[in-house]
């Protein structure tokens, strides 16, 4: 997950603002870490007292991320990742994933905070693996990026990862025309491997628990299936779809008390024809 600031600069990310609760700091929180600040700590208690999945559905994105990123790599033959709000690390990280199944495989992760990348260069010190200062509301930057083109080579399929940012983008700020932009500057045959919070299955819609992030250096911003949807674009969704995260390829039941994850997931590839259904053939 990322780490938008709303207070800073989108082309100058990397202000450190310890002063209001941050999304990857909270989400460190949420996940059992250490780095987080009180101020972070008071704002992921509040979350949870109105939305008290939070932790099972926090792992449960992580998860999801673990076996797309595995499927991509597996069952897609890429050997090109480009991870876009990458957060705070936590193992196992997309590279030792990837590297897992395909050892040669170029990971170039993204975050505009500098605690993230400094944790992340920390953790992998190889011409492989790239971690770059940048911003998700200037995905030209990104692209254009040194230090990105280093790793990645966009002759060649591509793994594009926005798990759990986008919903960090307000509508104001474009996330559609962002994601596009990055989409368009994939090869045939990349893959976006995409997850957002939604408010679509719970009653109270989850409103009260998005509002703790009003006082964080980035809102939230539930948005519904079909809005995510539409952030694929031409895309062809990989079977089971746009769905929960819990429910893309599961590798485990879930138990039957499991509350309802509020969070969509899924897998697409560029360049594959859609079938009647909106799904791609499997890979």
């Amino acid at each position: 997950m990322t780490s938008l600031s709303g207070g800073e600069s989108a082309a100058h990310p990397g202000r450190i603002d310890t002063s209001r609760p941050h999304p990857a700091r909270m989400y460190d929180y949420f996940l059992g870490g250490k780095d987080n600040y009180e101020v972070d700590q008071r704002a992921a208690e509040q979350f949870m007292k109105v939305a008290p999945e939070v932790r099972e559905g926090v792992l449960a994105n992580r998860h999801f991320m673990h076996r797309a990123v595995r499927h991509v790599v597996a069952e897609g033959g890429v050997r090109q990742i480009l991870d876009v709000g990458t957060g705070l690390p936590t193992e196992p990280n997309v590279h030792q994933i990837a590297r897992s199944v395909a050892p040669e495989t170029r990971v170039a992760y993204i975050d505009n905070d500098p605690i993230v990348a400094t944790h992340s260069r920390a953790l992998s010190d190889d011409p492989d693996t790239a971690v770059v200062l940048a911003d998700l509301r200037d995905p030209l930057a990104i692209l254009d990026h040194p230090e990105v083109r280093a790793v990645i080579d966009f002759e060649r399929p591509v793994a594009l990862l926005l798990v759990a940012v986008v919903h960090f983008v307000a509508e104001a700020e474009d996330p559609a025309g962002i994601v596009a932009t990055l989409r368009d500057a994939l090869p045939a045959g990349s893959f976006l491997v995409l997850s957002h919070a939604t408010g679509d299955v719970h009653e109270d819609r989850r409103e009260d628990a998005a509002a703790v992030y009003n006082s964080a250096t980035a809102s939230l911003n539930l948005r519904s299936h079909a809005a995510v949807l539409d952030l694929f674009g031409d895309f062809a969704m990989v079977e089971p779809g746009l769905v929960r995260v819990t429910d893309w390829r599961p590798d485990q039941a879930r138990r039957p008390d499991a509350p309802p994850i509020g969070i969509y997931g899924g897998v697409a590839r560029k360049g594959v024809r859609r079938t009647t259904d909106g799904a791609a053939p499997p890979v």
